[in-house]
């Protein structure tokens, strides 16, 4: 099966920016994925103050973002490909590599370092990159720079080491 000629850049980026003045003018606050784990928790009825918050508000829309991002991500690892991906090396993203120290490595302390840095940095990439700086928010470009910085030094020094 031959897959579609994905779309052009110019066409995903007015795509993105349109989104992001809806979300705007529909009254959301902010664009990003990171905040969903609170609004998670804020369901779940969590006991901390930090959760205890009118989720309805201000993460229903965020919710169904992320949930849509799940299932266009399924959908198009089952019906949209005709080759597995090669973005990342099978040593160590794989469920074979999980039972490996770079596997563990890669994976769980990896996920947690990104976890941890997104809420540290109050977002996550596209919520800063996209969201921020369309809004002209000083913080948000310190993250962005900051998000950067981290990929190449992990790009470039940290992946290498554990190759």
């Amino acid at each position: 099966m031959d897959l579609p000629i994905p779309w052009p850049w110019y066409v995903a980026g007015a795509t993105i920016g349109l989104v992001v003045t809806l979300l705007q003018w529909i009254g959301a606050r902010q664009f990003g994925v990171s905040a969903n784990f609170r609004h998670l928790c804020a369901i779940a009825g969590s006991r901390l103050a930090c959760f205890r918050y009118d989720w309805r508000r201000d993460g229903r829309w965020n919710l169904l973002l992320a949930g849509g991002l799940v299932l266009g991500g399924f959908v198009a690892a089952n019906w949209l490909r005709s080759a597995p991906p090669t973005f990342a090396p099978a040593t160590l993203v794989s469920w074979t590599a999980l039972g490996t120290w770079p596997g563990i490595f890669a994976m769980v302390v990896g996920g947690f370092l990104v976890g941890f840095g997104a809420r540290w940095a109050g977002g996550c990439t596209s919520g800063h990159a996209i969201s921020g700086l369309s809004t002209f928010q000083w913080p948000s470009l310190l993250a962005v720079v900051g998000f950067f910085a981290g990929g190449l030094i992990v790009t470039w020094l940290v992946l290498p080491w554990m190759l």
